[in-house]
């Protein structure tokens, strides 16, 4: 890649690949990794990407995608967990690629910690003595998506003295609220799914649990919310079979607690330079932590968040910009990166890049929607003795509500994270809430664009940790709901970017259980458990219960909607 000013580093290396490679950690375990090099004297860069899945799946040529319709291909495995990129393209551009598998997977010694402090240990010693091999420049970055940017964030906290950069977009910075309980919700499915993706590389975990431990294991037993999902009740009946207790430690560990603590980024620690991002269909996984570090991070950072579209496997798409960042970082080739505004955000509708010196970006307003009878969602506030909608929510029917806007009159950019105000009670004690918004097009076609999960009795937030457009909910505690009293419910809704085209609506959908089916997918973790015990929630809207959706206008709505356009 090349313009007038800058170019990248050239292709102009043959590749050599060492197998099998082993390096060892302080602790005695060995890590097993594939390196791949420059067929050349002199010293590179060092590029790793860390991961716990088959290592083969990393390295060996893969082609997943040019098939014509007339051929079925067989997949047997899901392509989600090939993430390293092409080790050929960084070698034969003057860069060492080094795979690793983290302990407990693969070829390497050990128990599995799942992003523990020992796991995050491993990598800061391996990076320190990758920087000591005969062919390395002394200077170390890191490649990859998902897990492989978490592991890479969770490292550049600790600061290793030859770690220069990291290109992680796609990440997560708290399992938590990242992957595993969205909104205090969990996402019973995908537990199971990630549990599949370590059972390909052979992981071994600690299947030693404490007195505590198993009284919990107990206690969910008897949770019917939880056991409804068999593979859950199963792991639960069977603690120390295969992969189980991963998944037990995942379950028992409800709330946020030290065990999800320690497993957390402190991200205002990390001091080297970070590349960050996402895709907008990943709102369900990967786009918080993308924002959050955006947020926290005080070290050089770039953020780009594009079109919603899942990367393909293996990923190559980012190969470009990636050289570009390393090219700057670890070689010290101007490549342009920097003087470029360090925010680029993908519009839907307009499918054109934004770009933006910060985020969210300074000249949205948040303009209130307001909820009301018959399914309308407008700026209009309320008429005289307004009153609620309610839905119902069981294993025999699960229920929802609708609010739509009246069709946008101009163009209008919604871009950044909504609001939802929600004056709710419930005939329960719990009520688990699962949030879309989504456009309606000018045929009636919906798209699904962001949402949100919280659940009922994790409502507290600590007003010291959040702002106005983003809330921290502590999710260290459960506090029941009374039976029919109304709450209050404050409800951050993950970022979007979209052009609302004239004609075009913006609907928001509110239930106790993630939609069945597309358009309202979102991403690997739209899967959570669903309430078991029957319930009636009603959801109010009135002068004194003002619910209401808070829309980031970037530009556009100026004379707002009009009713009798509805």
């Amino acid at each position: 890649m090349f313009t007038k000013k800058w170019k990248t580093s050239q292709r102009e290396f043959d590749v050599v690949r060492e197998r099998n490679v082993k390096i060892k950690v302080s602790d005695g375990i060995s890590l097993d990794c594939d390196i791949f090099r420059p067929n050349a004297e002199g010293k590179f860069p060092i590029i790793l990407s860390a991961h716990p899945y088959d290592k083969y799946g990393q390295t060996e040529p893969v082609q997943i995608g040019g098939y014509s319709n007339i051929e079925k291909r067989e997949e047997e495995r899901r392509r989600g967990t090939l993430e390293a990129g092409d080790p050929y393209f960084f070698a034969r551009r003057g860069y060492v690629h080094v795979i690793l598998n983290v302990r407990g997977t693969g070829e390497s010694e050990g128990y599995y910690e799942f992003l523990g402090p020992r796991e995050v240990q491993d990598i800061y010693e391996v990076i320190e003595k990758l920087a000591e091999f005969p062919w390395s420049n002394g200077n170390v970055g890191t490649f990859g998506v998902s897990y492989f940017a978490m592991i890479a964030l969770a490292v550049a906290a600790k600061n290793p003295p030859h770690l220069k950069c990291i290109f992680a977009p796609w990440g997560s910075t708290d399992p938590y609220r990242d992957m595993f309980y969205q909104g205090g919700i969990l996402a019973g499915k995908y537990v199971v799914d990630f549990a599949k993706f370590l059972q390909e590389s052979n992981t071994r975990v600690n299947k030693d649990f404490t007195p505590d431990e198993l009284e919990k294991i107990n206690n969910l037993l008897k949770n019917p919310d939880v056991t409804a999902v068999p593979e859950l009740k199963d792991a639960l009946l069977n603690p120390d079979n295969g992969i189980n207790p991963f998944i037990v430690r995942v379950l028992i560990h409800e709330l946020y607690d030290d065990y999800w603590k320690e497993r957390t980024v402190n991200l205002e620690n990390i001091r080297i330079p970070a590349y960050l991002g996402g895709d907008w269909a990943n709102y369900g996984f990967h786009l918080p932590a993308a924002f959050r570090a955006w947020d926290k991070i005080p070290a050089p950072k770039r953020l780009t968040v594009g079109p919603p579209y899942f990367l393909d496997r293996p990923v190559y798409q980012l190969q470009y910009e990636a050289l570009r960042w390393f090219d700057y970082w670890l070689k010290g080739i101007d490549t342009g990166i920097n003087d470029e505004k360090p925010v680029k955000i993908f519009v839907m509708g307009s499918n054109k890049w934004r770009e933006a010196e910060e985020w969210p970006l300074p000249e949205t307003k948040w303009t209130p929607f307001y909820l009301h009878e018959n399914g309308i969602l407008s700026e209009h506030e309320f008429w005289d003795n307004e009153s609620s909608d309610s839905y119902f929510d069981s294993p025999w029917a699960r229920g929802n509500l609708r609010y739509i806007t009246p069709k946008f009159v101009e163009e209008t950019e919604v871009i950044g994270p909504l609001i939802l105000d929600l004056y709710l009670s419930t005939t329960d004690n719990e009520v688990l809430l699962s949030i879309r918004i989504f456009e309606i097009d000018e045929k009636g076609n919906e798209r699904a664009l962001t949402g949100a999960w919280l659940r009922g009795s994790q409502r507290y937030i600590d007003e010291s940790k959040s702002k106005p457009w983003s809330f921290y909910y502590t999710h260290d505690k459960r506090e029941l709901l009374e039976p029919n009293k109304i709450y209050k419910f404050k409800i951050e809704i993950v970022p979007t970017a979209n052009l609302f085209r004239v004609g075009t609506r913006l609907g928001l959908l509110i239930s106790s259980a993630d939609p069945p089916s597309s358009p309202y997918e979102a991403g690997p973790t739209s899967r959570h458990i669903r309430r078991q015990r029957p319930s009636r929630i009603t959801i109010y809207h009135d002068k004194d219960h003002p619910s209401a959706l808070w829309v980031p206008i970037v530009s556009g709505n100026i004379i707002g909607t009009y009713l009798s356009m509805f």
